[in-house]
């Protein structure tokens, strides 16, 4: 799975893996307006890194979380979706909106395929001080650079450059740096 490979999400190992994730979910959820200090010692059980001075505002939905690494002062805002069956890492200094999905699964083409079950994931990317608006989805394999911003609403199926602004769906970069 990790690797790009086609698996099947009922996997014994996979299922018991995200299980656990939702179990510390749903305490992490349930936190609410605690203090950042109480829901940070929830989530670094849960995630594959959490940078220092970093915040995640509730709720949170991932499938396993060890996969999601958020980097340092990294600010990320309510209702975060981010299915992490490949790897999602989010840089230093980076913004995200409310109602964000970082997508990285992905499903065959072959509806014989889909069907049995078969799926795979590419990994995402969000370079050091990025902006994602409110509402943007990120698809698999996606690279967004460098202080680049996406508009809110955006849905991003292409890399985007460091400092480019993008919009639109699908998002295309309407500035350059």
């Amino acid at each position: 799975m990790l690797g790009g490979a086609e698996y099947r999400a009922d996997d014994p190992e996979l299922v018991v893996d995200r299980d656990r994730a939702q179990s510390l979910l749903v305490r992490f959820n349930a936190a609410g307006g605690r203090g950042t200090a109480a829901r940070r010692a929830l989530l670094e059980p849960l995630l594959g890194a959490l940078g220092e001075g970093a915040e995640i505002v509730p709720p949170l939905h991932v499938d396993y979380g060890t996969q999601l690494r958020v980097g340092a002062r990294t600010f990320i805002n309510t209702g975060l979706i981010a299915l992490d069956c490949a790897p999602i890492t989010v840089g230093d200094d980076v913004q995200i909106g409310p109602a964000v999905q970082l997508l990285a699964a992905t499903h065959p083409t072959d509806a014989a395929r889909r069907r049995e079950g078969w799926e795979s994931a590419s990994p995402i990317t969000i370079g050091d001080g990025a902006w994602l608006g409110g509402g943007v989805i990120v698809g698999p394999g996606v690279t967004i650079g460098e202080n680049a911003i996406i508009g809110a609403g955006s849905v991003v199926l292409a890399d985007v450059p460091a400092g480019a602004t993008a919009v639109g769906s699908p998002a295309r970069v309407v500035k350059r740096a």
